[in-house]
């Protein structure tokens, strides 16, 4: 019988804390974009680069994480992952340059690939004596990510408009400093023999860099040049390259057998596309907030806390419950329809538009659609993973999420560039551009949510952590009730 960790809900906290600190960061930086470019020289093509520095060495060093996490142990790997995370606010922060700027948001990204897999695999480790455990800390860990997300495009507002914006990477040391205290009550985990597939590590990395970089030239240098395509056949060899290590060397970073696990492929493929399509959507709807609509840092980080309450409400209270009753997915394929017809609706914005009539409904739905997606893909790509493998699938996941991220962001960055959002001041040409965005951002969902309708299986083992997360949600709706909230 396994031991039950009698500190295991404390260590949640810490756990789920920091799943929410390590996605804000791909978020919290959204409101203070204008400012940092004002401040540190970037064009608005080279802007993203803020975004997408981190959230490429995030997502390529995510399978190493996991690998380290499996190997070297959970705990000593999310110590290390906040110590780094640490060093890279500080150089963020510190910045005066552009460059600085994107090297300090790549070491944290080298951070929060080290905190993610980690995380999960304690989160395992801890709750997976009980099913009905497991379903309720998932749904709380979940839920901590798209909250976390969304809640740093506020938190980014309040920070950029009454101090300034290094505070939105300066925040991130009291915390780290906090995390790194807490963490006594996470469990050890002895560390396993074996090597680490450094090589392997280099190739997606650097494949994935490359073909980021290749998208978001493309429309300077021309999609046909030379430069273009070169880069892009780069990127494309770097990437082959790894799953030809991964085939041929004793103990690879991602085993090809992981693949069999029930729905990891079709899971995973589902959290790209939304990934694809959600961290797009929040970006260019605060660059249209701020740079069409005039408003300030703090006012349109408050213009997006609705979503941030819709998502938290779903993801900690329904969702579970759904997925229980329909299974993942009808709601992995219907929250990306549902989050295509929100980015629908907001690429309808006007140069004169306002905050409740072109902004609030659309993206109230969108974040509707978010909550019902996340979740359940996230339980379908691990459910089926033995305790081994857990850093590996979460890995693995997390990996696809922010691979969409960068690559979704990149490519509807070039289309809105085309579009006229090149074009500060021109308040029509900049709404034409974001608008373009959208458009492109709601094909993405729209295609997600089609193809895990059509490829999409069941799998009971990823229904059970579902009722065990609906029964844990009713338990607490019950205290709640008793409680009067």
């Amino acid at each position: 019988m396994a031991t039950v960790n009698p500190r295991r809900w404390w260590a949640l906290v810490v756990l789920a804390a920091a799943q929410f600190m390590v996605i804000m960061d791909t978020s919290i930086i959204g409101v203070a974009l204008p400012e940092m470019q004002k401040d540190l020289g970037f064009s608005q093509g080279e802007l993203q680069w803020v975004f997408n520095a981190y959230v490429i060495v995030f997502g390529g060093l995510l399978l190493l994480g996991g690998r380290l996490s499996d190997l070297v142990g959970a705990r000593k790997i999310f110590v290390s992952g906040w110590t780094i995370m640490i060093v890279g606010s500080v150089l963020a922060a510190a910045a005066q340059s552009a460059v600085v700027e994107i090297a300090g948001r790549a070491v944290q990204g080298v951070g929060g690939a080290l905190i993610a897999p980690s995380a999960m695999t304690l989160l395992m480790m801890l709750f997976m004596h009980d099913p009905k455990e497991l379903g309720k800390a998932m749904a709380l860990y979940g839920a901590a990510a798209p909250a976390g997300g969304t809640a740093g495009v506020f938190l980014g507002g309040v920070f950029t408009q009454w101090m300034s914006w290094p505070w939105v990477f300066v925040v991130y040391v009291p915390i780290g400093l906090a995390t790194l205290a807490a963490t006594k009550l996470l469990p050890e985990v002895a560390p396993r023999r074996g090597a680490v597939d450094v090589l392997g590590a280099a190739a997606v990395t650097a494949g994935l860099a490359l073909a980021v970089f290749a998208v978001v030239r493309a429309p300077e240098v021309g999609w046909g040049a030379t430069a273009t395509v070169l880069e892009l056949i780069g990127a494309a060899a770097l990437l082959i390259l790894f799953f030809v290590i991964q085939k041929s060397v004793r103990e690879p970073l991602m085993p090809l057998s992981v693949w069999r696990v029930p729905r990891l492929g079709s899971a995973n493929l589902s959290m790209a596309l939304l990934g694809a399509a959600w961290i797009p959507m929040w970006y260019f709807l605060n660059l249209y907030l701020q740079q069409v609509l005039g408003y300030g840092a703090f006012a349109s980080g408050a213009a997006l806390l609705p979503m941030t309450v819709l998502l938290m409400i779903f993801m900690t209270a329904i969702t579970a419950r759904l997925m229980a009753k329909v299974g993942a997915k009808p709601l992995i394929g219907g929250g990306l329809l549902l989050l295509a017809a929100g980015l629908v609706w907001l690429s309808a914005v006007e140069p004169t538009g306002s905050f409740l009539v072109d902004v609030l409904p659309a993206s109230l739905v969108a974040a509707l659609g978010m909550s019902l997606a996340y979740i359940p893909a996230m339980i379908a790509a691990m459910s089926g993973a033995p305790q081994e493998q857990a850093g590996l699938a979460s890995g693995i996941v997390n990996t696809t999420y922010n691979v969409g991220s960068a690559l979704g962001l990149a490519a509807l960055t070039a289309l809105a560039m085309s579009q006229g959002a090149d074009r500060l001041g021109d308040l029509p040409a900049l709404t034409d551009g974001f608008s373009a965005a959208f458009v492109g951002a709601a094909v993405i969902a729209a295609i997600g949510g089609v193809v895990t309708l059509a490829v999409m299986r069941s799998d009971k083992a990823a229904a059970g952590a579902a009722a065990g997360a609906a029964a844990a949600q009713g338990s607490q709706g019950s205290q709640g009730e008793k409680a009067g909230v």
